[in-house]
């Protein structure tokens, strides 16, 4: 015997409830990738008066409590007001973020998500360069928003474009 209709419009709510969760987590990852890069123009970071708002911005992207991992070459923020701080002083001189192939996992107000990374890049002595990675992220949902609890980065390879990252023995 099926399903009551009930049974099944409560199934299909919450399965709505979970693809729309995953489309804002992507959303909200698209905004701080946006984000992030806003802070370079083709001369390098901009000036601090600039840089305010948009520090600003990827803060609010974050819970108040929330921590920021870059690994040992990036740091580490706990707290909204220090990753706001973190993105006020830029480390490269331009960046351009992808993020691609995410894994979400959305449980009630809680989720779970797994982005690969690429980011070509400029650093601060003008090198491009190739950053790949992962970041793992942990979501909630305050007062009906999606916000990052956490981020870490897990850089896979940094390679200077000249080069390339193959090995050259």
């Amino acid at each position: 015997m099926g399903r009551s209709l009930e049974e099944t419009v409560l199934a299909l709510e919450l399965r709505l409830a979970r693809v729309e969760a995953e489309q804002e987590i992507q959303r909200l990852k698209a905004r701080y990738g946006s984000l992030v890069d806003a802070r370079y123009g083709r001369e390098g970071p901009k000036p601090r008066a600039q840089l305010e708002p948009i520090a600003q911005q990827i803060a609010e992207l974050f819970s108040e409590d929330a921590i920021w991992d870059g690994g040992s070459g990036l740091g580490l923020c706990r707290g909204r007001a220090a990753i706001r701080e973190r993105f006020l002083e830029p480390t490269l001189r331009f960046s351009w973020h992808y993020f691609v192939k995410p894994r979400i996992e959305v449980e009630g107000d809680l989720a779970r998500g797994s982005w690969d990374l690429l980011a070509p890049c400029t650093t601060r002595d003008g090198v491009a360069s190739w950053m790949a990675g992962v970041e793992d992220d942990e979501y909630a949902r305050v007062d009906g928003r999606w916000l990052h609890t956490s981020m870490k980065l897990r850089v896979v390879l940094f390679a200077p474009h000249a080069r390339g990252w193959a090995s050259r023995d």
